[in-house]
């Protein structure tokens, strides 16, 4: 680890509606609160200027990234304000066809230091008629990313990669001392499941897990969960938020995760193992754990 420095790291929640402008405005006031109370690393939710489930719709809001004025405008923000603006993702075109959802981490000189594309896409049909298919209108990511910052190494996720252990367990081995999960989950996988998935992988690691939200009920007509919430390396909840958009601010000592993984080393007693498939029709053996 670099260095062994605390910082001040702000969660902002939002409730995007179908507006980027009305978007970007709520983000960049609760992004000069956030910084008005001390924050060193800012972070926002998952579609930070847009929450669009009409895929015409969507298309005919969004542009490259070279072009994106929500992008541009949360640039000029962070080199204002001077800090770490990692932005949660933003909706980029890549394709006539295809969008990335994509998150952005901005350094305190406005220009980007790394991008990641979302790995795991939510095809997902719930309860209730309430139904989610992300790969018609996103391209998978491919490449895991750890950001270096002033304070350790930060792993880059997005939302549904939460339910992929094995992406953050590559992340903390790959030296992310916190992980990090903006995220825009449904009401109802969110009461479920948000809570212990967080912990789980705060845990697992010996890492402290931050992921803003975005919360209420959308122009759209969705349901997000909120719960913005910062989880220390031991699986503790430091912060939380509720509903409502706001700013959750939170005290990060990474001395908790030198002191969480010398408790519990399990970094360090990772294996290679194979699993044995029953024989039958189609079985097939893997071969995974630690390279």
């Amino acid at each position: 680890m670099a260095e062994l420095r605390k910082f001040r790291a702000a969660l902002v929640q939002l409730r995007a509606s179908r507006s980027v402008v009305a978007n970007v405005d709520q983000a960049a006031r609760l992004i000069r609160e956030a910084k008005a109370a001390g924050a060193d690393y800012v972070q926002t939710p998952e579609q930070t200027s847009l929450m669009e489930l009409d895929r015409k719709s969507l298309f005919a809001n969004i542009v490259e990234e070279d072009h994106d004025p929500a992008l541009a405008a949360l640039q000029e923000l962070a080199r204002e304000l001077k800090i770490f603006l990692h932005i949660g993702s933003l909706a980029v075109k890549v394709s006539p066809e295809k969008a990335a959802n994509r998150a952005f981490m901005v350094g305190p000189d406005g220009e980007i230091i790394a991008r990641y594309d979302k790995i795991h896409l939510f095809d997902v049909d719930l309860p209730g008629k309430e139904s989610y298919r992300e790969s018609n209108t996103f391209r998978p990511g491919e490449t895991a990313i750890v950001v270096g910052l002033p304070w350790g190494g930060l792993g880059l996720t997005v939302c549904y990669d939460v339910r992929f252990p094995q992406l953050y367990r590559a992340l903390a081995e790959a030296g992310a001392h916190f992980l990090t999960v903006p995220a825009a989950f449904t009401r109802q996988t969110g009461e479920a499941h948000w809570h212990v998935l967080l912990r789980a992988r705060a845990i697992e690691n010996g890492a402290f897990v931050l992921a803003a939200a975005q919360g209420g009920k959308h122009e759209n007509g969705r349901e997000t969960f909120g719960h913005s919430m910062v989880i220390d390396p031991w699986g503790r909840v430091i912060a939380e938020a509720g509903i409502e958009p706001g700013v959750t601010i939170a005290e990060i000592d990474p001395a908790l995760v030198v002191q969480a993984r010398s408790r519990i080393p399990s970094l360090e007693h990772g294996r290679r193992f194979e699993v044995v498939a029953p024989a039958t029709e189609g079985a097939r053996l893997h071969v995974v754990g630690r390279a």
